[in-house]
This record gives C-alpha cells, sequence and structure tokens, in this order.
C-alpha cells in the first residue's frame, strides 16, 4: 500500500485538499480561492461555510484515486483555547465521514500548524519540525512570530513571542488594495504592483518586544494613496509591513540563536522576502509562493508524521 495521505483545509478564504506521498515527498494539492463580492474585504462566515460545502468534492475528486493511509484535517485557526471558525466545519465533515468509510486514521491539526508544516516541505526543511525554530504565520487574519518546538503530541507546539498588536498584516495589505481597486485578496496583485516601483522606505513602526501595531500604518497607507502613483503607494505598504516584520524578528533573534520559517500568504510577496533574505541570509527560509497561503499540504504532511509515530 502507498504511503499517501490525504489533508483538508477549508480556512476562511480557501477550500483545499491535497494528497502526500511520505516516502518519496511528491504532493498535489487542488485549491482556490472563495468568492467574495467586488469591493468587500471579506466574508461572512456564513458565506464561507456554504462555498466550502459547495466546492469541497470538486476538489478531492481533482485528485488522483488511490488509498491514504490516513486522512489529516484542520478544524480550528489555532491550537491555542478558544480558537475557533465555523468554515473548518465544512471540511472536519467531510473527513470525519471518509475516515470511518476507508478505516483509517483521523488527526485533526490547526490550519497554523498546517502552515508551518507546508512552508517547512517547501523550504525542504521538514528536519526544523523536530528542532526548535521562529516563525512567522503572516496571513490575512494571523500576524503572528512564533518559537515553534516539537510538541509532545507530535504536532508543532506554537507559542506567540510577538507580532501584531491589532491590525492583521493581511488586513492592511487588502486594505491598501481597496483603495486601489485591486481584487480582494490582494496580496498578490500589490506585491506584483509593487514591483513596477522604485525604491520605497515605507514608515517604521514602534517595535517593542518584538509586538507592533498595524493600526496607525493604515493611516500612514491613506495619507501615501493621496499623493503617490499606485505602483508606489503599493510598494509603500509592503515595504511598512517588511520593517515591522524585520525589527519584530531582530528582535526575537536576540533572544533566541535558531532558524527562521516564514509561512502564510503575506510571505509570498518578493518585496518582503527580498528584504528578510538581505537581514539574516541563509538562517531565514520561505514556503514556495504556492505553498505559502492556504493549502492542506502541511495539514497531510501532519498526518503522514502522526500516523508513523503512532505505528511505533
Amino acid at each position: 500500500m502507498p504511503e499517501r495521505f490525504l489533508g483538508i483545509d477549508t480556512s476562511n478564504y480557501r477550500t483545499s485538499a491535497a494528497v502526500y506521498d511520505a516516502e518519496s515527498g511528491a504532493w498535489q494539492n487542488e485549491g482556490g480561492l472563495l468568492t467574495v463580492p467586488e469591493g468587500a474585504i471579506g466574508l461572512r462566515q456564513s458565506d464561507a461555510l456554504f462555498q466550502h460545502t459547495v466546492r469541497l468534492h470538486e476538489k478531492i475528486e481533482a485528485l488522483p484515486q488511490g488509498e491514504v493511509r490516513a486522512i489529516g484535517v484542520s478544524t480550528r485557526p489555532r491550537a491555542v483555547e478558544g480558537s475557533y471558525m465555523p468554515c473548518f466545519l465544512a471540511g472536519e465533515s467531510v473527513a470525519r465521514s471518509a475516515a470511518h468509510l476507508l478505516s483509517v486514521p483521523l488527526f485533526a491539526v490547526s490550519h497554523q500548524q498546517g502552515h508551518i508544516a507546508a512552508a517547512a516541505l517547501s523550504a525542504g526543511r521538514l528536519e526544523l519540525l523536530d528542532g526548535t525554530f521562529l516563525a512567522w504565520h503572516l496571513s490575512g487574519g494571523t500576524s503572528e512570530l512564533l518559537l515553534v518546538q516539537a510538541g509532545a503530541d507530535g504536532l508543532p507546539d506554537c507559542i506567540c513571542i510577538g507580532g501584531t498588536t491589532d491590525l492583521a498584516a493581511g488586513q492592511l495589505i487588502d486594505r491598501a488594495g481597496a483603495l486601489l481597486g485591486l481584487p480582494f485578496p490582494s496580496g498578490a496583485a500589490l506585491d506584483r504592483l509593487a514591483l513596477e516601483a522604485g525604491p520605497e522606505k515605507g514608515y517604521r513602526p514602534k517595535v517593542a518586544d518584538c509586538r507592533f501595531s498595524l493600526s496607525g500604518m493604515q493611516n500612514q497607507v491613506e495619507n501615501k494613496f493621496k499623493s503617490a502613483e499606485p505602483a508606489q503607494m503599493a510598494r509603500f505598504a509592503l515595504e511598512t509591513v517588511a520593517n515591522a516584520v524585520l525589527k519584530a524578528t531582530e528582535q526575537a533573534k536576540q533572544q533566541y540563536d535558531c532558524p527562521i520559517l516564514c509561512a502564510g500568504g503575506v510571505m509570498a510577496s518578493e518585496v518582503i522576502r527580498a528584504r528578510m533574505r538581505a537581514a539574516f541570509g541563509d538562517a531565514v527560509s520561505f514556503a514556495e509562493p504556492v505553498l505559502s497561503g492556504d493549502n492542506a499540504v502541511g495539514v497531510a504532511v501532519l498526518a503522514a508524521r502522526l500516523y508513523e509515530r503512532n505505528k511505533q
């Protein structure tokens, strides 16, 4: 029987299903963004849950047929008490039903843990999951700097040591995108536009103990919109986020001398990646852009690791 594992992730903005081969490391992800009304900067949970319910079977049917050893599913945003979003119920329901009918183990993980595993796989650094490292989870709803260690349960144990105290980086980027008339979510389009602009310092927020506020940055971005060309405004927004992320990372590195892994859709930005590479060199690793956003590949990777652990 092949060492194949199914992963399912129904997050706030993307429906995804994936298969991962633990022997070869090969994977296939079938995912797609949820439909957001033009001009809107988000979805109600009821709308997200409905779209997942309609689309999830299409993603699974697009995967190659064959037996799987186990199924993994994201059931909540983060592995902390009180972390909950109804949109994850769509994936959990399908995963539990499939695991029962196939008589295979089911492993529940968090969306954040899946992000980290996907980034480690994509960067060719799965060994990080067995040690200690710093990780950025920078996305539409989360902007956290994490100290990650191998947990007693076999999953990444993530302790938030920094990040935003209010507005998420993805929210700032999406609001900048809305000002420019870009589609939601705006990260990819804003990054492409920013690369057309010349050098831009961006706004430098105050960062203390690895934490910073992004709500004040929004005012700076809105003021820039009044005087700058669209490409320059886009560059200003991304450089502003990069300034905060770099400073927080520098402060964390003073306490924890360990590798850095970057995950989440915002970390697909070439502007932010270039700044991180220049500052931290070989100490920082990134997911490929295709695995930076919401996806089920990391969930499948974690299912494979938990399956192997439970065999021992």
